[in-house]
């Protein structure tokens, strides 16, 4: 049986005396491809600054790896993508094997020398993400999707068990998000890399995920993908707050 990577139990969250988040209960398993779905203002991204402990839930736990989340220490497991293709500085100056470096400060430490191991496992991870043609060049000059390329690059170079993505797809053109999520789903085959993506997309989730949790306050579902898409249009419409169509994807 596989182990969980997030557990949380009972979890609240209010912010100026609003809630946001009210007894949030859900277990995600090591290998899982979840797929985080709601309606914006649903909780969606405190959840996730929960996760990674920008954010201290007002009462409940939470575990990382069977670890509470105070005591929890190695955060080189989690690797983080938030929405970087719309807010990105197109003028930054540092090139795509500059910008995946970054993503191993926190083992190297700042103002230390790279090994040769190091920068083999910099250009090991752009490859990974088929970016190696566009090694040295500046980010600037990218596409959106392939911006968002170079981030999971990023943060697949410190090795992470778990991947969170809030977002990722926001501004990427369709033909760039179908090859975002075949590159998501062999991730999570492959490497076996329990991912944690927040979408609207739930065309794409419906497709790729394990898993669909659909967070409006409360968890309104938690469940496998076929099981989602059987749902009456009126209990999907209750949990978003307005009328819902799950549009598939086609290759």
């Amino acid at each position: 049986m596989s182990k969980p990577v997030i557990t949380m139990q009972n979890v609240n969250y209010a912010y100026e005396n609003k809630v946001v988040l009210d007894g949030i209960n859900f277990e995600i398993p090591e290998g899982a491809f979840m797929g985080l779905v709601g309606p914006n203002g649903g909780g969606k991204t405190t959840l996730i600054k929960l996760i990674l402990g920008l954010l201290k839930a007002d009462s409940g736990s939470i575990h990382l790896f069977n670890q509470p989340i105070e005591k929890f220490k190695e955060w080189d497991k989690i690797g983080y993508v938030s929405q970087k293709s719309n807010s990105f500085n197109k003028g930054f100056p540092a090139t795509v094997y500059e910008v995946v470096c970054m993503g191993l400060t926190a083992k190297v430490g700042y103002l230390k020398f790279f090994t040769t191991l190091h920068k083999k496992k910099v250009l090991q991870a752009i490859e990974q993400v088929g970016m190696a043609d566009y090694a040295y060049e500046n980010i600037g000059n990218l596409s959106g999707g392939q911006q968002q390329r170079v981030f999971i690059a990023r943060s697949l170079v410190s090795d992470p068990e778990l991947l969170i993505l809030d977002e990722p797809t926001v501004g990427v053109d369709y033909e760039n998000v179908q090859r975002f999520y075949d590159l998501l789903h062999q991730l999570n085959n492959e490497r076996n890399i329990t991912l944690l993506l927040v979408t609207h997309d739930t065309g794409a989730m419906t497709e790729h995920a394990t898993d669909i949790v659909c967070l409006n306050k409360t968890l309104h579902f938690h469940g496998k993908p076929e099981e989602y898409t059987a749902l009456p249009e009126k209990e999907l419409s209750q949990f978003y707050g307005h009328p819902v169509n799950i549009v598939t994807h086609d290759h």
